[in-house]
């Protein structure tokens, strides 16, 4: 098939499945970037359900050729903080040689585990295209994750606390598992409580404690609650700087972790935070 014959394939067997969105998707030309979209926002949309082996092996297909094309980073080709600061294990008191600062897309790095900042229901965002980390991740793993994620939920019978985590496969992202936690939501406006300080701090604890029971040797951690949950971004830098730094240490862990930054305003407060002068983005 070629792109736009895969796409209409797979948009197909979604409308079939949702007929009351056909209307809406009449509006899409039949163009590969538009069709993309129009796949994008049914996945968002269709709930937690079976599907069929012909959509998830083209849609797999198409997921694949996308992350290649996008392209896939190595931790092995990134600087840690202390390569940085010219071999200084324990930069600025920290392990420097643990963690690595890097700018861009988190579903590009082959890490053991990606940190996903998602809410309460742990299903992922249903808002079609939206430009949120949980609605990014779930539309470049692939339905399988939500369908993954329905399977935790409904074993534990309630929503997922704040400041705890579960982990998933990655299935279509270059990494091996998704760690999702949920943070403190912060009305905008407001400085956040002690109470909610500690609860983002347990975000990044509970994913470590996560990775680690699951061996991991990597962890790559998004900006947890400063996007839609609005924790203030200088503060909650300083708590996931904190918050790893101590577990690393405590445990002794050989453990690599990351601090993933997608907009510029983050990388210059994690610059700052770490005391380095640098990030690295691709």
């Amino acid at each position: 098939m070629t792109r736009l014959e895969r796409l209409l394939f797979l948009n197909n067997i979604l409308l079939t499945e949702m007929p009351h969105y056909r209307e809406d998707a009449a509006a899409f030309p039949q163009t590969v970037s538009a069709q993309r979209r129009l796949l994008r926002s049914l996945m968002n949309v269709r709930p937690a359900g079976d599907i069929s082996q012909d959509f998830l092996r083209e849609q797999d297909i198409l997921l694949q050729e996308e992350a290649m094309e996008k392209g896939i980073v190595r931790l092995s080709s990134l600087p840690t903080i202390a390569d940085a600061s010219r071999g200084d294990r324990m930069s600025q008191g920290f392990p420097a040689d643990r963690m690595i600062l890097w700018q861009g897309d988190i579903t590009r790095l082959a890490a053991d585990g990606i940190v996903n900042a998602a809410n309460s229901a742990l299903l992922g965002c249903f808002v079609p295209c939206h430009a949120c980390i949980d609605n990014a991740i779930h539309s470049a793993a692939g339905l399988q994750l939500r369908n993954a994620c329905d399977r935790l939920m409904k074993e534990q019978g309630h929503e997922e606390p704040t400041g705890k985590a579960k982990i998933t496969p990655a299935f279509n992202l270059p990494g091996r598992y998704v760690l999702h936690t949920v943070g403190p939501i912060i009305a905008a406006g407001r400085n956040p409580t002690a109470k909610e300080a500690a609860l983002l701090s347990d975000c990044y604890r509970s994913c470590l404690e996560l990775a680690a029971k699951h061996h991991l040797q990597s962890l790559a951690f998004c900006c947890i609650s400063t996007g839609e949950f609005h924790f203030p971004g200088e503060q909650a830098a300083q708590i996931a700087v904190k918050t790893v730094s101590d577990w690393l240490m405590q445990h002794g862990s050989a453990m690599t972790v990351v601090f993933d930054v997608f907009k510029d305003e983050d990388a210059e407060i994690y610059r700052n935070v770490l005391g380095e002068k640098f990030c690295c983005s691709h």
